[in-house]
């Protein structure tokens, strides 16, 4: 696929990658990453700018992710009934991702750049749950953006005269990428452990503390 890529980006340029990272928000199988990387490579043989193709990879990458915000926003549930939605989001995913959300809130957002199979959904139903405005999505689905974006990008332009090196660069990446998700959820899960452990111990605080004054008051009734 990455071949594929290359050759229609050195052949249509900034256009075709803009529309690629669209289809990719749109939640058509196409790797993100690869698309990013093989814009970053025709900028290193000198078909394109990389400072371009950096703002156009960001272009590309927000809007079709807004894309299916926007959805979520305008159609309500309404559009889980679409069939090319159906297929992205079968109710046990949503389910899921609702899940999610009630848990860790607008980080989600964030960490949804980095993971390609829940993307789209996470975007559609922070849509449909009308919680997020259309400012929060923005602002967390940027500054993910622009931590992933240049990655590929410039990765793709410093390695493109030798696509072997590339792949594996690409690789080491995305595992030391998917190593930092790990270790962030299990940060959040610690802290909402400890959370629900504070919260029911000043439940139970509070609990004794009924007890005590209703014991007070039934004795000085006595």
């Amino acid at each position: 696929m990455f071949a594929v890529l290359e050759a229609f980006f050195t052949e249509y340029g900034y256009i075709a990658v803009f529309m690629v990272l669209v289809v990719c928000g749109l939640g058509i199988p196409v790797p993100e990453d690869l698309t990013l990387a093989a814009g970053g490579v025709i900028a290193g043989l000198g078909h394109a700018n990389v400072h371009m193709m950096f703002m156009v990879g960001m272009a590309g990458v927000i809007i079709g992710d807004g894309l299916m915000f926007t959805a979520g926003r305008i159609f309500g549930q309404r559009i889980l009934k679409v069939r090319f939605v159906r297929r992205i989001m079968t109710p046990k995913r949503y389910a899921q991702v609702q899940d999610k959300f009630d848990k860790y809130g607008n980080r989600v957002l964030f960490v949804a750049r980095f993971l390609p199979g829940l993307r789209t959904p996470i975007y559609l139903t922070a849509g449909i749950s009308g919680k997020i405005s259309h400012w929060q999505f923005l602002i967390m689905d940027g500054l993910a953006a622009m931590i992933s974006v240049p990655i590929w990008i410039y990765l793709g332009s410093y390695g493109a005269e030798n696509i072997d090196w590339l792949m594996r660069k690409m690789h080491q990446f995305q595992a030391g990428l998917y190593i930092i998700l790990a270790l962030g959820a299990i940060w959040l899960i610690y802290r909402v452990w400890k959370k629900y452990h504070r919260m029911a111990f000043l439940r139970r605080k509070r609990a004794q503390l009924r007890a005590f004054r209703q014991m007070r008051k039934q004795n000085k009734h006595k």
